[in-house]
């Protein structure tokens, strides 16, 4: 089983700023891509940022040059930097992590979610 826990949510004016931190555990052979998505209410899902082993990273248009994604590998830990939030940044935002359990078991695994809301 894997286990995915975020932490660093909470409330914060705008402007300002917050880190999320994501941990994976559990039985994991190897992770492939970890990142994170928000849904506000009334809203679908949504892609934030996502990076992957090697690093490569993809941002939403909405958090360019405001959000930064970065990975510890060794810690099986993903973060998210965010700078400059706006109130429309309010969400739940959910850690994803994509891995291997085995060389044949593939895992696609999501946290609990923690909330941001972004006062103005």
């Amino acid at each position: 089983q894997v286990q995915v826990v975020e932490s660093g949510g909470g409330l914060v004016q705008a402007g300002g700023s917050l880190r999320l931190s994501c941990a994976a555990s559990g039985s994991i052979l190897s992770l492939n891509v970890m990142g994170w998505y928000r849904q506000a209410p009334g809203k679908q899902r949504e892609l934030v940022a996502v990076i992957t082993s090697s690093g490569s990273t993809n941002y939403a248009d909405f958090v360019k040059g405001r959000f930064t994604i970065s990975r510890d590998n060794a810690k099986t830990t993903v973060y998210l930097q965010m700078n400059s939030l706006k109130s429309e940044d309010t969400a739940v935002y959910y850690c994803n992590v994509k891995g291997r359990r085995s060389t044949w078991w593939e895992f696609d695994a999501w946290g609990q979610g923690t909330q941001i809301t972004v006062s103005s």
